[in-house]
This record gives structure tokens, sequence and C-alpha cells, in this order.
């Protein structure tokens, strides 16, 4: 199979010649952006899972580095997060500055010698700064004898002076947070859940503190949830609340969409960042194994930070791209888009153009349709959005546009649709109206 050089994105992150999938491990650390992933060093499939590994200055350029945290041959590690521990809390760390240390699921086989077919949680520690990995000798360092018990985010929490641990219980639909003064041992301290869309699994927690525009802070729970997605398959929601440093309390008792379209997955935050920053994998389980990219399948999301803004609706997440210097084969564009009115990306430059329709229908909703940029079949059933809410008025839209994956970020950012396709080679322009007329487009700095 020849390399399909025309879907390889600029900018967002692609394994060289891998499979891979949830980010792991976000960490800002002594000025390099980290980013750990699922990853099977093996090929272009699920299995074989350990943590992938690459490096940013900037998070948008990208230098993959030497595979972290591999499988074994009786259990595959999931995901999970990495802090530093500065003043060697875990005594695991050598030197003055502490050492980085990540937390992650174990994954255990059959063969498993003390915990078959079960997930538990396990450390590994880094003493060259995310160089290269050690397990600790005794893992796993907490076990509920659950299969379903994963994806450990853990945080520092400063007013109680102990670190914070959210995992799931992804079948029963639960949060589970622990605590630890040395992550190795813990205390469970509360659950969170259920709550929401009945039989579907919740994966990948992050609680994070989140700036409130206009002054102070309150607590943000990012779930993933398998299926149940507001586009179909796979998809992401959030609950605002408080946090004690012992137990999360919703304000609402439903769920708020993260992101409207149907490739956002597994996003959490960076450690260490000075604004809440969260990244996702860009794709859904329904089809990600489909994808026609070769020899590398499945990207990551741009960087996001985050912060909450007042609304008539309640408090809502405001999303907006690290994107200040894309690299120039990246298209950004800027509209205001009407109700009754709709943008169409096109890519290639012959009557075999791809397209992407970005449509507000007449009560205001958003509908975006990749039914005609999807040449391979991939995303048969999930062509178009179900319809998007927003304000019944024009809307600011920012949308970028990578080698087929496209971000698009309304009303200021209060609603984010990512939508993967997979286009015929060529050109992207981005029109709107009869006759079109093209969009302003902004064109990023050269790399």
């Amino acid at each position: 199979m020849s390399e399909t050089t025309h879907l390889r994105p600029a900018a967002h992150f692609t394994a060289r010649d891998t499979w891979l999938n949830d980010p792991n491990g976000l960490i800002l650390h002594k000025g390099v952006y980290h980013l750990f992933f699922q990853h099977n060093p093996n090929g272009q499939s699920w299995g074989d899972i350990g943590w992938g590994h690459a490096t940013s200055t900037d998070l948008i350029r990208w230098e993959e580095q030497p595979p972290a945290i591999p499988a074994t041959s009786h259990e595959m590690a999931f995901s999970g997060s990495v802090v530093w521990d500065r003043f060697n809390t875990s005594g695991l760390g050598s030197g003055p500055e502490g050492s980085l240390v990540a937390v992650f699921t174990s994954a255990c086989n059959d063969t498993h010698p003390t915990h078959p077919g079960l997930q538990v949680q396990s450390i590994a520690v880094s003493d060259d700064d995310g160089a290269t990995w050690r397990r600790h000798d005794g893992n796993p360092v907490l076990d509920r004898g659950s299969k379903d018990f994963r994806d450990p985010k853990v945080f520092r929490h400063e007013p109680s002076g102990r670190w914070v641990m959210v995992a799931v219980e992804a079948a029963d639909r639960q949060v589970v947070i622990h605590s630890s003064a040395n992550l190795i041992d813990w205390r469970f301290e509360s659950a969170f859940g259920p709550a929401g869309q009945p039989d579907v699994l919740w994966e990948c927690p992050d609680l994070v503190e989140v700036p409130v525009e206009g002054g102070g802070t309150r607590w943000v729970l990012l779930l993933s949830i398998n299926p149940g997605g507001f586009a179909g398959g796979s998809g992401m929601v959030y609950f605002v609340g408080d946090f004690d440093g012992h137990t999360f309390v919703a304000d609402p008792p439903e769920p708020h969409v993260l992101d409207f379209g149907p490739d956002c997955y597994a996003a959490v935050s960076f450690s260490g960042t000075p604004r809440a920053t969260i990244l996702g994998w860009f794709s859904n389980w329904a089809y990600a194994l489909e994808a026609p990219t070769w020899p590398w399948r499945s990207a990551m999301t741009l960087a996001r930070t985050v912060s909450l803004v007042h609304t008539d609706d309640g408090l809502r997440l405001r999303a907006v791209p690290v994107a200040d210097e894309l690299p120039g084969a990246v298209t950004r564009a800027t509209a205001t888009l009407g109700v009754d009115e709709e943008i169409v990306v096109w890519t290639g430059d012959d009557d075999r153009a791809s397209r992407v329709v970005i449509r507000r229908e007449a009560d205001g909703s958003l509908v975006v349709d990749r039914g005609e940029a999807d040449p391979s079949g991939v995303h048969e059933g999930f062509h178009a959005t179900p319809p998007i809410p927003l304000p019944n008025r024009p809307v600011e839209v920012d949308l970028i546009v990578d080698a087929g994956l496209i971000e698009l970020y309304l009303d200021g950012g209060l609603v984010t649709v990512s939508m993967q396709t997979f286009p015929v080679p060529g050109p992207v322009r981005v029109e709107r109206g009869e006759p079109a007329h093209q969009v302003e487009t902004r064109r990023p700095m050269p790399t």
C-alpha cells in the first residue's frame, strides 16, 4: 500500500508509521510539552498497546520519541497521566529535582501471575525528564478487583497537600476518586455517578480547575462516552461543579456536550500549564480502524485552552485553539454565518473535488455534512451531524482545515465541531453562498 501523503496533517500530531489513540500523560515540563499516547508499535490496528511519546515546544510541531512504556507479555499499558513529583514524595526518584511519575492502567491478560483479567493501576518513574521509564517493582499500586477500572488522571491538590486520582469503573458509569501522600498508597475518597445517558461506557476522566471569565474558578469533570456521542459513536461530555479535595458535586444533573462533532475523544488536560489546556484523539471508535491512511492511523486534535463563560443557560466551556503559528499547509478561515446560510470547504481542483457543507438551518441550528468528502466510505451512517444548537442570530466561525481534519470554533468557541474527512488530493478553498464567494482566509506562517 502506498503512503497517503495528502492525508498527513501538518499541525495535528500523527505517529510516524503506527496506530495511536488516546492521549496520555500530557505535561509541560521544563519548557517542553510531552504527549504520551496509546500506541501499537507493531502496526496500524489496535493491539500490543503501550505508551508512545512525542515532544513539542509550541503544541504545533511535534517530534516523535522512542516508545515510553511498552506492553509486556502479561499486560498492556492503557491510559493514564504524568505528574512531576518535584519533592520526591514517592521516594522513587533520584536527583535534587525529583522525578516524573506516570500513573497508568495495567490491563492484565489471563496469564498475568497475580491479577489475571483485571485492570489495576501502576506507576513508572523517569529520572531523565521523560526520556526513559522504569516500572515500579511494587506494582500495582491500586487494585479494586475490577475488570473495568481504568484511565487514572492524577493531579496535585494543593489545599490538602495530596495527590488526587480520578479513574473510572467504566461499565458502572462511575468516577472513583482516591488520594495519596506518596503516589503509592491510595485511599478511596468518593464516587461520582452514574449520571447522564445509560448503557454507555465512561472513559478517560479528568477533573480540572478552570477559570471563570469575570473572576473565580470552578471544577470541570471531563468524560468520554462510548457509544452515545452527540454525533454518533463515541464522544465527550462534561459536568461543572465543585471539588473540595474529597468529593465532586455537579451543578446540573445532566452533562453538557464538549464537542458536537463525531471525532473528539479522550481529551484531557496538560499538567503544568499556566492555563487549562486540553488535547484529544481525533477519531471515533465506530470507524477508527477503517481510516484509509498509510502507514499511520489516527491523529490528535489541536490543543485548546478552555475557560468557563456565564451564559443564559449557565456556565459553559469556551475552547480556543492553540493555533497562532500554524504551518503553511494548514488553511484557516473566518466568517460570520447567518441563519439559512452555508459555507462549503472544497478540496481538489476538478469535478471530483471533495466538499464539506457547513449549513445553518432556518431555526438557527447548524449541520455539518461530510458525505461528499468520504470517497473511501469510512463514514457511512455518520455523514452529517444532528442539528447543533446555536443562538438564532449570526455567529462567528473560525475554521481550521489540515489535510482533511476540520476543526470549527463557533460563537467565540462556545461550540466546537471536530470532523475528520479523507478528501481527494488538491488545494483547499472555502466558499459561501450562491453564487460562490471566497471566504477570507488567513494564511498561517510558513514552516
